[in-house]
């Protein structure tokens, strides 16, 4: 099966909006402010962009407070053609690991993970629509240990559910991830060691145990 060039999507969208003197408003999802530097450089530029915080995965409760705190210091220092906005969504961990029940020793990347990503991307799209945006999308597709075509996919699926379009993306194509690397050194900021939940902590933690790092 062909992989669908979700980039190229995105740009389409973009330039049709351009042609025809729109500035869309988008919510975007962000994991963390590292994976969302390059996103808020690119779709600043072309939408009202607001970063939705919204990460009930992430463990233990500091870290999840951290990155947060992290990801307000960003977008407070970082310069936009368009204002970017700010909104944190409940740390419901809870929903995470009903969410997660029976998947705990699933492989990273696989199952687990796409329930959630439909998790976030869901009350991602269900604030978007209360609160009247155009676009839904998510930083997700930033990090190449992601799976993009899966994670596009879902949010197409979500996207059926609400009166809110889910903007494609893969923003690793052309470099982002590249340049995303570059704007987290320029503003010094923290990097995770392990995408967020505490079973990619225990597996990275293993990991690293048995490599004597």
């Amino acid at each position: 099966m062909n992989k669908i060039n979700y980039q190229n999507i995105m740009e389409q969208i973009i330039k049709e909006n351009i042609e025809n003197n729109k500035v869309p408003k988008l919510l975007l999802h962000s994991c963390c402010a590292p994976c969302s530097s390059y996103c808020i450089e690119l779709l600043s530029k072309y939408f009202e962009v607001t970063v939705f915080y919204y990460n009930p995965n992430i463990y233990p409760e500091e870290e999840y407070h951290y990155r947060a705190k992290e990801q307000k210091r960003f977008i407070d220092e970082f310069q936009t053609k368009h204002k970017v906005s700010f909104i944190e969504g409940n740390f419901d961990t809870q929903r995470f690991y009903d969410m997660a029940k029976g998947l705990e020793n699933a492989k990273e990347g696989h199952e687990r993970c796409f329930k959630c990503y439909a998790l976030r991307l869901d009350e991602t799209a269900k604030m978007a629509d209360k609160l009247g945006f155009d676009y839904f999308t998510t930083t997700l597709s930033i990090s190449p240990l992601k799976n993009s075509q899966k994670l596009n996919q879902i949010g197409a699926d979500i996207e059926k559910n609400y009166n809110v379009k889910y903007l494609f993306s893969d923003f690793k194509k052309k470099n982002g991830y590249k340049r995303s690397t570059e704007i987290s050194k320029e503003y010094d900021m923290y990097r995770q060691y392990y995408c967020g939940c505490v079973y990619s902590k225990r597996d990275r933690d293993k990991e690293i145990e048995l490599k004597g790092c």
